[in-house]
């Protein structure tokens, strides 16, 4: 036996981030795992919104300085946009679910519905939070 045929075979390997070609659905997949981690980081905040409640005004007005702030803003900016997004992207799985939009040109077509729709609902969440003295 020689060297070479007790060597280990090279094995293929898999598409990695470098060879794939990004294209608008590879986006929303992985836009809607993140969207999903930030709803956990929401509802920890709702938590803590309750928790706040019922410590009493001092830790109530504390939680509202703290998501009044500026940060605090930004982040319920972003949470605003996750919700509006995974719910989009969700009612696309779920006509997927049903066999329809499968090809090509319909879920690149649904994709940008889906960041159409996130993008336009919440800043109309935000315009109607500003008008009503919300923010």
């Amino acid at each position: 036996m020689t060297d070479a045929t007790r060597a280990p075979r090279e094995r293929p390997l898999s598409p990695h981030l470098q060879v794939w070609r990004w294209h608008i659905t590879m986006w929303t997949s992985i836009l809607h795992r993140a969207s999903g981690v930030a709803l956990y980081v929401g509802a920890l905040i709702v938590a803590a919104w309750a928790v706040s409640l019922a410590s009493g005004p001092e830790a109530y007005a504390t939680f509202k300085s703290v998501l009044g702030s500026p940060l605090g803003k930004l982040v319920m900016f972003g949470l605003t946009l996750a919700v509006f997004y995974h719910l989009a992207n969700g009612i696309r799985h779920v006509v997927w679910d049903l066999g329809h939009g499968l090809d090509v040109k319909t879920a690149n077509a649904t994709a940008v519905l889906v960041f159409a729709f996130t993008l336009a609902a919440t800043v109309a969440v935000w315009i109607i939070a500003a008008m009503t003295g919300a923010l």
